[in-house]
């Protein structure tokens, strides 16, 4: 499945028949692009105690996410169409707590989901920062380079940067060199953003794990809590992304929803009974 062009392997575990200690393996045999199917991580349909379904997400080198804003669009249109949860509205459980997901319905088909993604945590300490406190808009060193960031946390960490000209910024260079920083141990997704205007914003993210996707929908989240935070955004922004569009929108209290779509691309039978 894909949202924006970030893409997914989805499968439903729900009888557990990959297990904790090999779901890593699985998720680099399966997303490896020349081996294996090819993703950039691989979602899990788990059973919940605490909400209607649980999502696990692990990305593409192994390691296990505690969120994912396009991951779970698709995990949410996967469990529809496929009469696991029934329901137009419904809870999921992931790393980063309960999340509530929308889904705009035709014909039996999930057009579009929107997600509660809950309310931004700024403290250095909800993305394993170096430092107390938070890190609003402050510099950070780059090799020689000093960029102004932002850390904070959508259920993930992240990193973001403002640029002037998002296309021609070297977002592979940059971005691998702060995911990897020494402020960070447990290393951060980082997003380069360009403000367009009070309603637009252009995002490109380097994901922890994955390297530049096409699409990253906490990222997105994360760009538009800091643009809103320093004043240069309204409270609903189109978030243009490589992969395509995203609706981010502040609602009460703090939370902050995004709204975006979905689509299976292909489905098929795995024959190999361990991964590589």
């Amino acid at each position: 499945m894909q949202g924006l062009g970030n893409d997914y392997v989805v499968i439903d575990n729900r009888q557990e028949q990959i297990g904790n200690k090999d779901a890593p393996r699985w998720a680099k045999y399966l997303c490896e692009r020349w081996f294996g199917v090819g993703a950039d991580g691989l979602l899990l349909v788990c059973p919940s105690q605490t909400a209607d379904i649980k999502m696990r997400m692990f990305n593409a080198d192994g390691s296990e996410a505690e969120m994912c804003g396009n991951g779970i669009r698709c995990f949410s249109k996967y469990c529809y169409e496929n009469d696991i949860v029934k329901k137009s509205e419904f809870s999921i459980e992931t790393l980063a707590g309960i999340k509530q997901v929308w889904l705009s319905v035709k014909d039996s088909q999930v057009l579009a989901v929107e997600v509660d993604m809950g309310v931004p945590n700024w403290q250095r300490v909800a993305v394993s920062m170096v430092g107390e406190g938070t890190c609003i808009d402050q510099p950070l060193q780059v090799d020689n380079e000093v960029y102004q960031v932002t850390v904070l946390s959508m259920g993930n960490p992240h990193c973001v940067s403002f640029v002037e000209d998002l296309e021609g910024f070297p977002v592979g260079l940059v971005g691998e060199r702060l995911e990897i920083h020494p402020a960070f141990p447990q290393r951060t997704n980082v997003a380069f953003v360009e403000v367009r205007n009070c309603c637009e914003m252009s995002v490109r993210v380097w994901e922890r794990g994955c390297r530049e996707t096409l699409a990253c929908g906490t990222g997105a989240c994360a760009s538009f809590a800091v643009a809103r935070k320093l004043g240069k955004v309204q409270d609903k922004v189109t978030v243009h992304l490589r992969g395509g569009d995203l609706q981010i929108t502040s609602g009460a209290g703090g939370n902050i929803y995004m709204g975006g779509p979905a689509e299976k691309v292909f489905e098929g039978k795995l024959f190999r009974e361990e991964p590589i």
